[in-house]
């Protein structure tokens, strides 16, 4: 099945909000796939990913998604010249606005194949649409305005409840407890970021995500969930534990039910004190800790290509509960000459 089969992953970094390439790679490692030859995409030389030999095959250096569709269509076009893909996973959010551009050319032209949601489906999950989302599928979102500027948010401060919680339109999330702090944060994520700046209302409570797929006609076809153990600075969980819970599995399915969402989702939630599940955020693509839902028994990046592939797939229906995961840091050796040469030529053969 996978012998003649090449598939691109990208997100191999690993900051201390890691990309979830290299979890997505050992999940195809261990699925039908483990033969198939595998490509990395990097967007820089000191991704750690590129170097797992075990891992990846080769590796190529990326245009930054800013530098537009075109540019990374030529350089896609080149890559596949001389060594055709057969199937990309994008894995950063700030991705997926020109591989849906070039979705269609993509396939007619090179035969590169991808499940992505939909342009609607991803602008109906942004932060700043998702209360409007979740009054249209019955799920709870915390209270939220979005800000296009500090003359907007300082007009509004007086009607500020505090904690509350200032989020960038694509990353960053800073709990604030009084007006200087929620300045400080609208400044430098806003720096950062650009507009628009969501300003939300703060719950208190235990988070929760939920790693799930849907088929693009209503049905979900896996759902692993995941309690939050230890979290970092920037709200990243570092460790969690795999759960199950009839209302976590039921947001899911609205979620799916409603956007029609095809292909891989992640769903940040926090369960208030008084037990309701409040959505926080959709990421529409394979979180970081995917290992742990393979691990559990539903290996998703398969899923992903089964679909990309039109293989017929069924759902997966059960997970194993009580599965840990705790990240950790690893410190790899690599000769000065591979990072040399994959700086200078953009390109990197993995000899294992």
């Amino acid at each position: 099945m996978s012998d003649h089969l090449t598939i691109a992953v990208s997100g191999l970094n690993a900051i201390d909000n890691p990309g979830p390439g290299v979890p997505v790679l050992r999940s195809l490692r261990e699925s039908v796939f483990k033969n198939a030859r595998l490509v990395g995409f990097c967007y820089g030389a000191l991704e750690p990913g590129a170097y797992m030999k075990d891992l990846v095959d080769v590796c190529y250096q990326m245009p930054y998604p800013s530098e537009g569709a075109d540019v990374l269509m030529n350089r896609l076009s080149y890559i596949h010249s001389i060594d055709p893909i057969d199937v990309i996973i994008p894995n950063f959010d700030s991705e997926l606005q020109p591989y849906l551009k070039l979705q269609s050319r993509l396939q007619s032209e090179l035969g590169i194949r991808m499940v992505l949601p939909t342009a609607e489906q991803f602008e109906m999950r942004q932060k700043s649409a998702l209360p409007q989302f979740g009054e249209k599928s019955s799920i709870t979102v915390p209270q939220s305005k979005v800000y296009h500027s500090l003359n907007e948010v300082e007009s509004d401060m007086k009607h500020f409840e505090y904690p509350l919680v200032v989020k960038g339109r694509y990353y960053d999330a800073l709990i604030c407890y009084n007006g200087e702090q929620m300045l400080s944060a609208f400044n430098k994520i806003s720096l950062n970021w650009g507009f628009p700046i969501i300003i939300q209302q703060f719950v208190s409570g235990t988070e929760f995500n939920l790693i799930g797929v849907g088929d693009g006609h209503g049905n979900l076809l896996s759902s692993v969930s995941m309690r939050k153990m230890f979290i970092t600075d920037k709200g990243k969980a570092w460790a969690g534990i795999t759960v199950e819970d009839e209302a976590l599995s039921d947001v899911a399915k609205r979620f799916v039910m409603t956007s029609q969402w095809r292909g891989a989702f992640e769903l940040e939630l926090m369960k208030s004190n008084e037990g309701v599940y409040h959505l926080l955020e959709v990421n529409p693509r394979i979180p970081a800790w995917v290992y742990l839902s393979t691990a559990a028994g539903q290996n998703i990046p398969e899923l992903i290509v089964k679909m990309a592939l039109k293989h017929a797939v069924t759902p997966l229906s059960s997970y194993q509960i009580g599965k840990l995961f705790i990240r950790y840091s690893w410190d790899m050796i690599v000769d000065y000459s591979e990072f040399g040469s994959f700086s200078v030529k953009g390109e990197k053969t993995n000899v294992k």
